[in-house]
């Protein structure tokens, strides 16, 4: 064999398992999110109709607070959960305010 592959290292099976593993994690992520979404988007629907604002600071405080607790729990850092949680309600509440009202 001669060219790059001969010089490559060979890749660890359990590497090769784990990055498996994160992959499909991932795939997960990306599912679960759209669902999510698709949640948060008949929500802006009905904030809408009700003419409720598109935020709800109230929520989403306990919401943080929640999810913190919960990342504590799991041994994931709550400041990191709290950073992704945030980065999802701005982007729903994005979502929400371009949303006809009434």
């Amino acid at each position: 064999m001669t060219g790059p592959e001969q010089d490559a290292p060979k890749i660890p099976d359990e590497l090769l398992e784990l990055r498996d593993s994160i992959d499909n994690i991932d795939a997960a992520l990306v599912h679960l999110l759209a669902e999510r979404f698709k949640c948060t988007k008949r929500v802006g629907v009905l904030k809408a109709a009700y003419d409720l604002p598109p935020a709800d600071p109230g929520r989403e405080a306990v919401q943080i607070q929640r999810l913190r607790a919960l990342a504590t729990s799991a041994k994931l850092d709550p400041d990191f959960a709290e950073k992704f949680l945030n980065f999802l309600i701005a982007e729903v509440i994005h979502h929400h305010t371009s949303i006809p009202r009434g």
